[in-house]
């Protein structure tokens, strides 16, 4: 493993697979190197690119320099491509695609492609419940209930109530809450989950996926961007959910990357 300190001091672990131009996962909500699907994806796509795993702030082996913005996190992502080596693509899964169309759309010509799967844009009248979220989850953090924050989201993402009460008896549950602060910072990058109008601004290749075994919502999500990014493309993964198998998904993105 290796580390970088983004411009605010933090230091945000990474490693390495494979050679070739930089290519940057980005985790979503509760997932980090250790925890989540970006591992598996690595491997279909180090024949071809240097690909870097890293943990976003607040989890496994990076810290966590308070308070939070969105800009610290996209300064993470600057000091990542500086690191491993410049431009990089990214590619981002929920709502770590939304923290990855973010940055490049603000970091310009250090981001050649951006990759997105599954980003949780909503379309209005979806929002409300949202925003209902939004306040659930923020008034348990700000009373330090890390539970209760851990439950709103496997509630907003559909997991059923006797199945939450199973996972708090698990030994998983101890590693969600403690990285349950971070919820607050996915939820912050998904802002009001309407897509962001600066999108438009990205010059990078632009590919946003969806499964086409995923709800409507997800699938109007990953349309969206494709449609408000200038040249961008959407493609539905047949049979895939937002639980999406990585071989396939890598080699969506290495198809992509490498034509």
């Amino acid at each position: 493993m290796s580390e970088v300190h983004s411009s605010d001091g933090t230091r945000i672990g990474y490693e390495t697979q494979g050679t070739g131009p930089t290519v940057i996962l980005i985790d979503g909500a509760m997932c980090h190197r250790g925890a989540g699907p970006m591992r598996a994806v690595a491997p279909g796509l180090a024949p071809t690119c240097t690909v870097a795993l890293y943990d976003r702030r607040g989890r496994g082996a990076s810290g966590d320099t308070l308070p939070y913005a969105v800009d610290r996190e996209i300064e993470d992502i600057a000091a990542l491509i500086t690191a491993v080596g410049a431009p990089a693509a990214l590619v981002g899964m929920s709502s770590g695609g939304a923290l990855a169309a973010l940055a490049a759309a603000r970091l310009g010509g250090e981001v050649t492609d951006l990759i997105v799967y599954e980003v949780p844009f909503m379309p209005e009248p979806a929002r409300p419940a949202a925003l209902a979220y939004t306040a659930e989850l923020g008034s348990a953090l700000s009373g330090g209930d890390r539970d209760g924050a851990v439950t709103a989201f496997l509630a907003r993402v559909g997991v059923p109530g006797p199945a939450v009460e199973q996972m708090k008896s698990s030994p998983a549950w101890e590693g969600m809450t403690a990285i349950a602060p971070t919820l607050g910072y996915d939820d912050a990058v998904m802002g009001d989950s309407s897509i962001p109008a600066e999108l438009a601004s990205i010059t990078a290749r632009t590919l946003s996926l969806a499964g086409g075994a995923s709800p409507d919502f997800l699938q109007w999500g990953a349309r969206g961007i494709a449609e408000l990014v200038p040249g961008a493309e959407f493609d539905l993964l047949d049979g895939q959910g937002h639980d999406v198998d990585p071989a396939r998904l890598a080699d969506r993105v290495s198809a992509f990357l490498n034509r």
